[in-house]
């Protein structure tokens, strides 16, 4: 029999963290569905991503480990998801524990640790303390590193 598991998430500024939750998810069950935040959703819960929705739904798509990805509108979606997909576990990372487990009785809830030493909110407060006169070569470099992985493809 098969197991889907279903997840949300932002995934700004996609790191290894998120591929490693991901990957750690899948092996959970035979499918894996990710639902990617909305801008207008994260508007509500007072997030800005660096990354725009349509951008963070093809990162994410493009992962060998996800089977399907749907939008996130908002927090009730999720019930309606695991009925609607019939996820067998509604896994999360380890910042989210116990704010699902009211969906226990839809579906197994897990929480899985985060890596350590690396976050969204980590990589956006180092950025942050890039001063002007660096960010334009940072942006520079930045453009060097996409052509490099466009010319790999």
């Amino acid at each position: 029999m098969s197991k889907t598991v279903i997840t949300y998430g932002t995934f700004d500024l996609f790191h290894i963290g998120h591929l490693r939750l991901l990957q750690r998810l899948r092996a959970l069950g035979d499918k894996l569905i990710v639902g990617v935040s909305t801008d207008e959703f994260n508007a509500l819960k007072n997030k800005t991503s660096s990354i725009c929705f349509e951008d963070r739904i093809e990162i994410i798509s493009g992962l060998k480990c996800v089977d399907m990805v749907i939008p996130e509108n908002d927090w009730q979606q999720k019930k309606r998801d695991i009925e609607k997909y019939s996820a067998d576990i509604l896994g999360m990372g380890e910042d989210w524990q116990g704010k699902f487990d009211h969906l226990s009785s839809e579906c197994e809830v897990v929480y899985l640790p985060r890596t350590t030493g690396i976050s969204s909110t980590k990589i956006k407060q180092n950025l942050s303390i890039l001063g002007p006169e660096h960010r334009e070569e940072f942006k520079k470099a930045l453009e060097v590193i996409s052509n490099l992985v466009d010319n790999l493809s």
